[in-house]
């Protein structure tokens, strides 16, 4: 494991469009779900024992060597929204170009090729790590962060939160990554004996509701 290339991978100024996206966050200060500090840690709890936890296991199902094929449906199956299965797929294919100009590999190669319109964010994640040298826990580790690093970070732009309070939220949340880690790995090294059904389905129903509501906004400062 090379932990430059983690560091790499992890890092917010890598050119894979997360900044875009809020990652649900723009939609809940819009619905008042999000006014500050406090707010935002139930927040990003939230969507780290969700949404976080199987972005997780896909990443580290991929970083482990599972058919990336079977991985997207997965991925699908877990995504009912529309939109966010969209956004999912946007962000794949910008992170596969990412990838593939950071980490060349006839693996990445053959992802783009196989998923020219972009294959779901954390499968090309898990494939990317695999590609940098990385194993299943880095891509977890990579998935479990963008998943509550993406709204700190939109809610300081879109509350004028305090960055240092914000980012002491994640601070906060850091033990629990570390278990979510853990859990998605766990189920991911589950999935050569049994299948893709061996990962997580938590879900979080008011994200998806309320992505699908966000995507119709006339006016927003994030994608997503």
């Amino acid at each position: 494991m090379s932990r430059s290339a983690l560091l790499v991978l992890a890092d917010g100024r890598f050119p894979a469009g997360g900044h875009a996206h809020s990652g649900g966050a723009e939609a809940a200060v819009a619905a008042g779900r999000i006014t500050g500090a406090a707010s935002l840690e139930e927040f990003c709890r939230g969507r780290l024992h969700t949404t976080g936890l199987v972005s997780a296991a896909l990443a580290a199902a991929a970083a482990l060597g599972a058919d990336p094929a079977e991985l997207d449906a997965a991925a699908d199956a877990r995504t009912p929204s529309p939109a966010l299965r969209a956004v999912a797929r946007r962000l794949g294919r910008q992170l596969t170009r990412a990838a593939r100009a950071t980490w060349p590999s006839p693996e990445l190669d053959g992802l783009a090729a196989r998923f020219p319109k972009g294959a779901h964010q954390p499968v090309v994640l898990g494939v990317t790590a695999r590609a940098a040298g990385l194993g299943p826990a880095d891509a977890a580790h990579c998935a479990v962060y963008e998943s509550v690093g993406g709204p700190a970070t939109a809610t300081v732009r879109l509350l004028s939160l305090d960055p240092f309070d914000a980012t002491a939220v994640l601070a906060r949340l850091a033990p629990e990554a570390d278990g979510v880690v853990r859990r998605a790995v766990e189920a991911a090294r589950r999935v050569a004996g049994e299948g893709v059904g061996a990962l997580p389905a938590a879900s979080g129903p008011l994200l998806e509701i309320s992505a699908e509501a966000h995507a119709g906004w006339s006016v927003r400062l994030f994608s997503s």
